[in-house]
């Protein structure tokens, strides 16, 4: 199938999503983040809902693309199923350290005794500020700030310490209002590179949806194997994507009318 040449400034990602998916499903592979892109982004990550028929469009059109669709995403695994129940998609969480493939084999990266004494320290440094919220991803630690936005220079600053702690091997992935600390071995590009490679993936091109800088990893892969990315986006943020959306709300539109 031949894609027309996109040019982010301009191009509409629901026409570009709409005739490949509608059109020609067995040729795609479906990678979708969650937050911001699938769900509302929320005050706090335990407040966003997940809507009521979204798990069920989701699975249609699995179904109609041979499986071949994914969340790769920064929660955990098991938030993911608990929240798209009763349908078990392949996934990869904390941004691929977490990748089930879609056989269901869980591949895991170890823990360390490094990052639990870690986490226990910024647990205590957080709670004397009010509006950072620590989320424990158990693999991973991020530190939110959206409640307190004047407290981003200190959670920078605490979490560049952080690192340093942990030393080689390590990353922070900054997000909207949210940094995050996890294995450098790991993120959302190689995740999907890694199902790729694996049955009802292989052979497909990529199509790659997500909302931020976190996102912008498997942008880059779908467009080097000749893929669709769009990004959710309101501004003309600078991104890879080649087509935009402009709400969480028009891409689940779009996935009910797919899923039809």
């Amino acid at each position: 199938m031949h894609q027309p040449a996109l040019h982010p400034e301009h191009d509409d990602g629901a026409a570009f999503l709409r005739t490949a998916l509608r059109d020609t499903p067995e040729e795609w592979a479906l990678f979708l983040d969650i937050d911001g892109t699938l769900v509302d982004i929320a005050e706090q990550p335990h407040d966003v809902r997940v809507a009521p028929d979204l798990p069920r469009h989701l699975a249609s059109l699995s179904d109609r693309m041979g499986g071949a669709l994914a969340l790769v995403t920064g929660r955990r695994v098991d938030w993911i199923d608990a929240s798209f129940s009763p349908h078990l998609f392949p996934a990869a969480g904390l941004h691929g350290v977490e990748r089930r493939r879609a056989s269901g084999e869980l591949d895991r990266a170890a823990l360390t005794p490094s990052l639990n004494a870690l986490r226990k320290d910024l647990g205590r440094r957080t709670a004397r500020m009010p509006g950072v919220l620590l989320e424990d991803k158990v693999a991973a630690v991020a530190l939110h700030y959206r409640q307190a936005p004047e407290r981003e220079p200190d959670v920078r600053a605490m979490m560049e310490m952080a690192l340093k702690v942990m030393g080689d091997g390590w990353v922070l992935q900054h997000g909207k209002m949210v940094v995050e600390l996890r294995p450098a071995s790991a993120n959302k590009g190689t995740a999907i590179e890694a199902f790729l490679s694996e049955p009802p993936f292989v052979g497909r091109r990529p199509v790659a949806v997500g909302d931020d800088v976190t996102d912008e990893e498997m942008f880059r892969v779908a467009n080097a194997r000749n893929g669709i990315s769009v990004r959710i986006c309101e501004t003309e943020a600078p991104t890879l994507a080649g087509g935009r959306l402009a709400s969480p709300q028009a891409l689940r539109d779009l996935l009910a009318e797919l899923a039809a």
